[in-house]
């Protein structure tokens, strides 16, 4: 054996051989236990982040479940990321001078998927070279020709079954990247903005959107709120920036007698909770902000006889971005007495589109819509019958909490990159009947025959694709694989994405097959810097797990994960951290050449040993070995339980302190007495535990364990397809 483990080399040629002998692929044999797991597909376009090196806990798993001898299922797979690479590929076009609205539709998709499809092989190698056991003649992508039909034909039967249904609803738009989000996608955040109090009529209101009242429609106060109690129901004449008008007073118990004067303006178009009103009391919802994020003041200009002073400030106003006109609007608040004080450090919470920052605009727009609760009754149920469990166990709540709170799901997404919603309209008829097919366009109207019929532009939320991963990744693949694999065993990812993907699994895989899509949910955490901080690039505490896997191996960069943290919760990382896990490798290394280094020695004596994982002697009389063979026992059963309790980091421990410890620092230094007078039973001991040892450690760090025990065992038999150990 080489001085030093050089892992740059080692890594590169065992996983190539791994994948060379198919590894990686589960036999036919049905009669076997299946074990699978569908791997959370990244970005087919993005490089991993430390994040991903987290898929580390699955590959524990299936190393494990492989050396069982179960029939054992790593599914890959890429997901297009819709809105996230569509971004991605316009901040490559703003580079270049050009945006997304100098092509047309389908241009711009076939632009996107050559980009996606050149840079897609990036991240598979990176998967590889990180060392996760895949089976890579299974791997699939969220955009395969199979995977939409099967995303298309959800959507189909959701509408057959009266679970989908078109509304114009507020939704949640962002301007700059020009498409709605779900509730899940909006990040809010805390800031500090001027309150104007207005006069308005008889009345004082407080806002911080004064920008929006050209589009009040009435006046609410809380029925208990003496100060009003009379005015509700009555109608006053409000004088505006552009000329009076007449509001109503309505009640609302949901307003906050506290907050300003107690009275609030209703604009149904700009705010959820106003929307809500609106529909409650038949009040218009009509927009004064565009999709661009701009003024319009068209309805107001197109009018006759408007009063020269008036039409200069709509004219003013019109076509210009919502923080330009409420600096306009302000001053000529101020000019007609109408602004009566300004609150300088009101202290709200806005939503912003979680990619860009932007602030988001409540915007009316016609979506498609999922009546959620059906679905998520019926995931409740199934994790309250304990079909699926958690891991960490108190993710069941919050899994629990979630689905009982789901509002209907908008999966609409007005961008290009992704599948398009396969339902047309009849342009011929005009009819408000869509027309929604498996994907394949319909030939005519079945209201008026007319075949000119135009597809909703829209494509589906990502989550909706990607929430029918578990089942429609086994349907395309190999023959016979759904009904072997499904459901699958694990579903191993961050607890970040509990709402956003997993709940969605498990209410889609019900509904749309008829079972859960797996039978474990096991939650890992964030990682974090050193001092517990979210990593990014402003902050400089990013570390890359590619340079990291470079300078101290993958098996290092692995350990370090799992060690010293309790599953579930966030995980502290640093290099020095990297660096120590680097340390026991060498140990490692270090080990395995004393014991072959003895092993030589013996052989130049004449004596009788191999190297081959032979069990030492029931009536061993050396309490160290018979200690140290105890100790091994202890060692095996706490790494199986850990492993088959989804706490990974007490199996990393345990194995760290019995192979560092009881192993290097006490039973080899008490035996080099005997290994220089050739005792055989101490080489043989020696040896039985290390290389027992490096089959329990295989998992967390499969690349160094398959060098040593080659090098020691003398032939090319892969830790990866030995036999799980067993006690004493």
């Amino acid at each position: 054996m080489d001085k030093v483990y050089k892992h740059q080399d080692i890594e590169k040629e065992w996983y190539s051989l791994w994948e060379k002998e198919g590894y990686f692929t589960p036999g036919n044999d049905k009669t076997k236990k299946q074990f699978s797991i569908i791997l959370p597909p990244p970005n087919a376009n993005a490089d991993l982040h430390l994040g991903h090196a987290m898929y580390v806990i699955e590959d524990i798993m299936i190393r494990y479940h492989r050396m069982k001898g179960d029939a054992t299922l790593w599914l890959p797979g890429a997901d297009h990321a819709g809105f996230e690479t569509q971004f991605v590929f316009e901040k490559i076009l703003q580079k270049k001078g050009k945006s997304r609205f100098d092509f047309d539709s389908e241009t711009l998709y076939k632009m996107i998927w050559d980009f996606v499809q050149a840079n897609r092989g990036n991240m598979e190698n990176q998967l590889k070279r990180l060392g996760f056991s895949l089976d890579w003649t299974r791997q699939v992508f969220t955009l395969d020709a199979k995977i939409i039909k099967i995303v298309q034909q959800t959507f189909k039967k959701l509408y057959d079954d009266g679970l989908l249904y078109r509304s114009k609803r507020l939704v949640n738009y962002c301007t700059r990247c020009g498409t709605g989000f779900s509730d899940l996608e909006v990040k809010y955040v805390e800031r500090v903005d001027p309150l104007y109090y207005m006069k308005y009529g008889p009345f004082t209101i407080a806002t911080s959107r004064p920008e929006t009242k050209f589009r009040d429609t009435a006046l609410a106060v809380n029925p208990k709120d003496k100060r009003y109690k009379e005015t509700i129901g009555k109608t006053y004449e409000i004088m505006g920036l552009l000329g009076p008008i007449k509001m109503k007073v309505i009640p609302d118990p949901l307003v906050d007698p506290k907050f300003g004067t107690g009275i609030m303006k209703v604009t149904p178009a700009h705010d959820p909770h106003d929307f809500e009103l609106g529909q409650k009391f038949d009040l218009p919802a009509t927009p004064i902000i565009d999709f661009s994020g701009k003024m319009d003041f068209s309805w107001f200009l197109s009018q006759k006889n408007i009063n020269p002073k008036y039409k200069a400030r709509a004219e003013k106003y019109h076509g210009k971005k919502v923080l330009a006109v409420r600096t306009m609007m302000v001053e000529d608040l101020k000019e007609d007495d109408l602004l009566l004080k300004t609150d300088e450090n009101y202290t709200h919470r806005i939503g912003t589109c979680y990619k860009c920052g932007t602030v988001i605009e409540p915007l009316p727009l016609p979506q498609w819509y999922i009546k959620i609760r059906p679905l998520a009754d019926a995931a409740v149920k199934a994790i309250l019958s304990k079909k699926i469990k958690f891991a960490p166990k108190k993710q069941e709540k919050t899994a629990l909490q979630w689905l009982n709170n789901f509002h209907d799901w908008n999966i609409s997404r007005q961008i290009v990159w992704g599948i398009r919603i396969p339902a047309w309209k009849c342009l011929k008829c005009g009819s408000d009947e869509w027309i929604v097919t498996s994907g394949e366009k319909p030939d005519k109207c079945p209201n008026c025959r007319g075949t000119d019929l135009e597809q909703d532009k829209d494509t589906f939320d990502t989550w909706f694709s990607s929430g029918q991963w578990p089942f429609a990744t086994l349907q395309v693949n190999h023959e016979g694989d759904y009904e072997y694999f499904y459901p699958t065993s694990v579903m191993e990812t961050g607890y970040d994405i509990l709402p956003w993907w997993v709940c969605r699994m498990i209410m889609l895989g019900i509904y749309a097959v008829g079972e859960i899509p797996f039978q474990t949910v096991c939650l890992h955490g964030l990682v974090r810097d050193k001092n517990g901080r979210k990593m990014s690039k402003s902050k400089g505490n990013v570390i890359n797990p590619l340079v990291m896997a470079d300078l101290y191996g993958a098996d290092a960069l692995r350990f370090a994960l799992i060690y010293g943290t309790a599953f579930g919760n966030d995980v502290p990382m640093s290099e020095d951290k990297i660096r120590g896990m680097r340390n026991f490798s060498n140990k490692l290394w270090n080990i395995g050449r004393f014991i072959k280094m003895n092993f030589e020695s013996f052989q130049n004596e004449k004596k009788s040993i191999d190297l081959k994982s032979k069990i030492p002697e029931k009536n061993l009389t050396d309490q160290n070995d018979q200690k140290l063979l105890r100790d091994l026992d202890a060692v095996i059963k706490n790494t199986t339980k850990s492993i088959e309790e989804y706490r990974f980091d007490k199996g990393a421990e345990s194995l760290y302190e019995f192979i560092w410890h009881n192993l290097a620092d006490k039973y080899i230094e008490s035996v080099k007495e005997r290994l220089k007078n050739y005792d055989e039973k101490a080489l043989n001991v020696l040896t039985y535990v290390f290389l027992t040892s490096l089959k329990l450690l295989h998992p967390f760090m499969p690349f160094i364990t398959e060098e040593i025990n080659k090098q020691l065992s003398g032939k090319n038999s892969p830790l990866i397809i030995s036999t799980w150990p067993k006690l004493l």
